[in-house]
């Protein structure tokens, strides 16, 4: 599968390097989240990779869910265990635990399908912010620290009606916010389809922190220049092919 290029097998664990996992949110999801720049001192390999990972290794079920209990680091040694099981966690060699996957119902293993669906769900997840999580951050009148943005992957929920389905694509539908304080969690539900036929429907949850009085013009100004940066790195790869 695609994915190989984003990690390395060290005997049975999977490692992640810094440049990989950048590569893989830049250039696949189009995610640039401070937090998977090669240099960031709070650098995390994105919940995407794991989640693709997992779908390449386990096959997709009709029901899963996923919590991400870690922040992977440059290099940490992953272990995905050899499993039928309905309960999954992945972990380091010192027993930690990163992600937890529960899953139930039939299981498909079509690569190319599966290919199809992580590169959709990617892509649409890439998207979040700003075009998603801007707007419910303004409805509620918070925004996050633009100097220390921390907005991080928690969980993500995946059911699906059946499996016998060809060309999944993804549509958003209306996503949620709840603030508590300083924290607030966003709700970004979606509906995978396949011709006009709705096949399952999940949800990704996000956790904010640092909460502060939304300020239009910081935030703009953090999301001009988040967008020129995106635009500034694709650009340059379309040049360069």
């Amino acid at each position: 599968m695609f994915l190989k290029e984003f990690y390395d097998l060290d005997g049975g664990s999977v490692r992640i390097t810094a440049e990989q996992a950048s590569m893989f949110a830049k250039e696949v999801a189009h995610d640039f989240n401070p937090l998977h720049d090669v240099d960031a001192k709070r650098f995390c390999v994105p919940g995407d990779l794991l989640f693709s990972l997992v779908l390449e290794k386990y096959g997709l079920s009709q029901h899963m869910h996923f919590i991400f209990s870690g922040m992977v680091g440059h290099g940490v040694a992953l272990n995905f265990p050899d499993t039928d099981a309905a309960l999954i966690d992945v972990t380091d060699n010192q027993g930690k635990t990163y992600l937890q996957i529960e899953r139930s119902g039939e299981t498909l293993r079509d690569k190319a399908l599966i290919e199809t669906l992580i590169r959709d769900y990617v892509a649409f997840s890439g998207q979040n912010f700003p075009y998603v999580l801007v707007p419910l951050l303004a409805k509620e009148n918070v925004m996050f620290n633009i100097d220390r943005p921390l907005v991080i992957y928690e969980s993500m929920t995946l059911n699906l009606q059946k499996l016998d389905f060809h060309d999944p694509r993804l549509e958003m539908l209306e996503p949620k916010m709840e603030v508590n304080g300083k924290r607030a969690t966003a709700y970004l539900h979606f509906q995978i389809k396949a011709g006009d036929d709705v096949v399952g429907t999940g949800f990704k949850k996000l956790a904010v922190s640092g909460l502060r009085d939304y300020e239009e013009e910081p935030m703009q100004a953090f999301v001009d220049e988040y967008l020129a940066r995106k635009h500034g790195y694709l650009g340059k790869l379309v040049a360069a092919a």
